[in-house]
């Protein structure tokens, strides 16, 4: 079993092993609120409170799921952090969404349609404009604002946060191409989805099929684009594959790092 060397057990005040999200949910909000607090990486910590910003946990009792959010202020938009989490009966901790954005940075209203509602990450319809403006800025896919460069400092708080539960495994569902490749970076590899991007990597090759397909017929199909993570995300992104990009679930055993890299060209 993967553990993390001198990491202790988690344990409740009165010195009960904690095993789930369930465990931590069902104790005293105060405490639950403290256990929950340490998954912010220290930077962001800082910031909120030197800001006079704000922490809020939703971690019901009676279910295995947390949802915790930073902002640096009551009135953003958007928050500074965003995270969900979920265990599995299987004992698994899953990452169900994570995302760091800067508040002071522009916002692209990707996430939003024509008329101003919300898109559900573009399935209910794209704003095509916002979306090349966000990328002209080199933002990715779904993605709102300019990132603050902390999920690898989040990442190791998680690990041992989920070794300390007894769980070995963290699963998750990249929600896009470049999401993947960002998560094989920090060590996952693939439940389901590998040979997909094996088989991306190859089509954006030199006469590859999805290489032919950058023909220029949108702003997301330019030749050149295969050659960066950006690019080759957001031909994606625009439906260049025969199929949705859909069903690709990659795991992390904890204290490990997969070496994959189903890209090994890229540029970003």
């Amino acid at each position: 079993m993967a553990k993390l060397s001198a990491n202790e057990v988690l344990r409740d005040g009165r010195g009960g092993e904690l095993y789930s999200l369930y465990d931590i949910n069902r104790l005293e909000p105060r405490e639950k609120q403290a256990i929950y607090r340490t998954l912010l990486p220290g930077r962001l910590r800082e910031l909120v409170e030197r800001c006079a910003g704000r922490v809020e946990i939703i971690a019901p009792e009676g279910l295995r799921l947390l949802r915790l959010e930073a902002r640096l202020s009551p009135g953003d938009r958007d928050p500074l952090f965003f995270l969900e989490l979920c265990d599995t009966q299987h004992g698994q901790m899953e990452l169900s969404f994570c995302r760091i954005a800067d508040p002071a940075a522009p916002r692209f209203d990707v996430d939003l349609d024509p008329q101003g509602r919300d898109n559900l990450f573009a399935t209910l319809g794209r704003n095509l404009a916002e979306e090349q403006r966000a990328m002209a800025a080199g933002l990715f896919p779904n993605q709102t604002r300019r990132g603050m460069r902390m999920f690898g400092e989040f990442l190791p708080l998680l690990e041992r946060f989920t070794d300390s539960l007894g769980m070995e495994l963290i699963v998750a569902e990249p929600l896009s191409y470049d999401n993947a490749i960002r998560y094989e970076r920090y060590g996952f590899d693939y439940v389901v989805g590998k040979r997909l991007m094996q088989d991306i990597d190859r089509g954006f090759a030199p006469g590859g099929v999805l290489f032919r397909r950058l023909d220029g017929s949108t702003p997301f199909r330019r030749p050149g684009l295969e050659q960066s993570v950006l690019g080759r995300s957001w031909a994606i992104h625009d439906g260049i594959m025969d199929e949705p990009w859909d069903g690709v679930r990659i795991y992390k055993t904890v204290g490990v790092h997969a070496g994959v890299d189903t890209f090994p060209g890229r540029e970003r």
